[in-house]
């Protein structure tokens, strides 16, 4: 995540699914933004669907006044912003910049780790998604994705997991397919799912004292969203 990017349409529908989440069940929410230093390429502009509030405010009106207050009223694009209003209702967040290097990486999760003591759930928000296979760990740029071993690590704890993923040149459906399979096999005896987007998709795993909560979860994200967002789960 880059501040750039705060209040954009992703935004928009981030922190949409993270409120369903909240209100479906009893689940209490990190926020980690995993934070890259902004590029100051024109990436977090699209925030036109502001300026079309009858299309865009039926699914979570609150939401869509409080961004548009924010975005109005402030400058400065900055996470900090929804930091500091209660639209994310009980959820902590964690904003410490993500590092390249791979022992300030493993130090960076170590905080994560402690900083998450009292939460049940930890929400994601690399740059680009889960790792590939260009770009090792503690490489310059791998700051831009979050790795499978810090998944494993982060489900060892005890947490259930959402993830941002941007979409890749695969198919949609068969690139979901194999990343619920991965990530079920990164977090035994889960229950995963998928919400998907016309940009991005985000990637649920839920510890098995979370189960209880997915169709509940599914359900009103469907309700809420109904052609902005899909559940997708065929594992």
């Amino acid at each position: 995540m880059k501040n750039q990017y705060f209040g954009d349409i992703n935004d928009y529908k981030k922190y949409g699914l993270l409120r369903s989440i909240a209100s479906a069940s009893k689940i209490k929410i990190l926020v980690a933004w995993m934070l890259t230093e902004d590029d100051g390429s024109t990436d977090g502009k699209f925030i036109e669907y502001l300026s079309e509030e009858k299309k865009w405010s039926k699914y979570d009106e609150p939401l869509y006044i409080e961004i548009s207050d924010l975005l109005k009223n402030n400058e400065k694009r900055d996470v900090g912003l929804i930091e500091k209003t209660n639209i994310l209702g009980s959820s902590d967040y964690f904003s410490k910049i993500v590092p390249d290097n791979s022992e300030l990486r493993a130090n960076w999760l170590t905080e994560l780790i402690n900083k998450s003591e009292n939460n049940d759930l930890i929400f994601l928000d690399p740059d680009n998604g889960l790792e590939v296979k260009s770009k090792k760990f503690g490489t310059k740029n791998s700051s831009k994705f979050l790795y499978w071993s810090e998944v494993q690590k982060l489900w060892d704890e005890g947490k259930s997991l959402l993830i941002y993923q941007h979409f890749i040149r695969e198919k949609r459906d068969t690139f979901i397919e194999r990343m619920l399979k991965t990530l079920s096999e990164k977090t035994p005896t889960s229950k995963v799912e998928a919400f998907s987007t016309s940009n991005v998709v985000f990637l649920l795993a839920l510890q098995p004292t979370h189960h209880q909560f997915h169709q509940p979860i599914a359900s009103l994200v469907e309700s809420r969203w109904k052609d902005q967002m899909w559940s997708f789960n065929k594992c």
